[in-house]
């Protein structure tokens, strides 16, 4: 498939921002959603909407049907050993969450130690934080080098006796660096420490293994991957999950309720409280199926490794500019790239773009003391998806030297 297929496949992509052609270059923040993933959203809420693993009615056996199926189709692709390991979540952040709460009230206590990168998402450090001032446990943090990149040598020093968990992003969504979740995995594991993968980016850019990468816990939400808003995963090592308490009270996820007493149903019903998002968790597997078929295709990874290099020396070359997050060495980066340019504020060059029909995210993209670390208060990220062409990425090179030129 070539990049114009591709692109006939996403309906968003066909329309106009004030008058000129979109160009949509903030993906990491959330991903467009191709025919197949709102045929299916529609089609399950117009025809089979009615509430999962209860009824036995017609339209409630199609919903659980759907819902389950995509459970299977994300144990598939992220090569998880059974359903069981796969929880349905309304995102990354609230899987996260799961992981902090369950695993800390079985796991964490007083004095125990927690681990982060400089790097992280909010989502990935504010959870962390609030554990640690509940159970009275240490935060620590790994900090990143003057290039992104995550000290990988500070961890085997930051893992001690104490240390319970380490929590990373497999690529950073502001660097686009992808971490060495293996080698993160073997040092932490040597000592003790269990791993979870803020996978909301690398879900997208890398084909998922979770048990080559041997990670412990692994989170994405299904946003970023085609499918629609609220829909998330959680995987977990089943004999993991199946020690933690569960995170929320409520239907689906008991077995039999007492006021003597309450037991709790199997995973993954287990931490799947209340009425799901059933009609947006099946949209998880004609969104996989999408991202399967494009990483799989040569001529589509082609022209996204050109629009990626054609970028880079573009931005390389602007007088003033301050790219973070990269080395010269691409096959490290997604086609994301954060940067600022002396003069010119990163929220005037946003709103100037927007009018020249380009989305781009402007601020902390959730990742302050990421900004702290570097000196800034804020950058400008333009994020690439496959569906980006080379001729919108001349288009955003030129409007972006015209940007500021006005803003000067």
């Amino acid at each position: 498939m070539d990049q114009n297929s591709l692109r006939q496949l996403f309906p968003a992509l066909g329309r106009k921002v004030y008058g000129k052609d979109l160009v949509y270059f903030d993906n990491a923040a959330t991903i467009q959603r191709p025919h197949t993933v709102l045929d299916c959203w529609n089609g399950l809420a117009l025809n089979s909407n009615a509430n999962i693993h209860r009824a036995v009615h017609r339209m409630a056996d199609e919903a659980t049907e759907a819902y389950e199926q995509a459970r299977l189709a994300v144990m598939d692709y992220i090569g998880a050993s059974s359903r069981e390991e796969i929880v349905f979540t309304s995102g990354a952040t609230a899987a996260i969450n799961l992981v902090a709460y369950s695993f800390g009230e079985k796991f964490v206590g007083e004095g125990d130690e927690i681990l982060v990168t400089e790097g992280e998402h909010h989502s990935n450090i504010v959870p962390w934080q609030l554990l640690c001032e509940r159970k009275r446990a240490v935060l620590k943090v790994i900090p990143v080098d003057d290039t992104g990149h995550m000290q990988t040598g500070k961890l085997r020093e930051l893992c001690t006796p104490k240390t319970k968990l380490a929590a990373v992003t497999h690529i950073s969504n502001v660097l686009g660096l992808v971490n060495p979740i293996g080698e993160i995995v073997d040092i932490c594991h040597s000592k003790g420490v269990k791993v979870l993968v803020d996978g909301a980016q690398g879900i997208v850019h890398t084909r998922v293994d979770v048990r080559k990468l041997g990670c412990d816990f692994y989170v994405f939400s299904g946003h970023k991957v085609y499918a629609v808003p609220g829909t998330g995963v959680l995987y977990g090592k089943k004999e993991i999950l199946e020690m933690m308490p569960p995170f929320m009270g409520g239907g689906e996820m008991v077995g039999t309720v007492r006021f003597s007493g309450t037991t709790f149903a199997p995973l993954p019903l287990k931490f799947e409280a209340g009425t799901q998002n059933f009609t947006g968790q099946a949209t998880l597997k004609p969104a996989l199926a999408i991202a399967a078929g494009i990483s799989s295709d040569p001529e589509l990874e082609k022209s996204g490794e050109d629009v990626k290099a054609y970028l880079y020396g573009a931005l390389s070359r602007m007088d003033g500019l301050r790219m973070f997050g990269t080395t010269g060495d691409l096959s490290e980066k997604i086609p994301l790239f954060s940067f600022c340019i002396d003069g010119v504020h990163h929220e005037d060059l946003a709103l100037v773009l927007d009018k020249m029909g380009i989305a781009v995210r402007s601020g902390q993209m959730c990742a302050e003391p990421l900004m702290d670390r570097f000196g800034v208060q804020g950058m400008l990220r333009v994020s690439l998806a496959p569906y980006n062409t080379m001729q919108e990425a001349e288009y955003f090179m030129k409007s972006l030297e015209r940007a500021v030129r006005m803003l000067r």
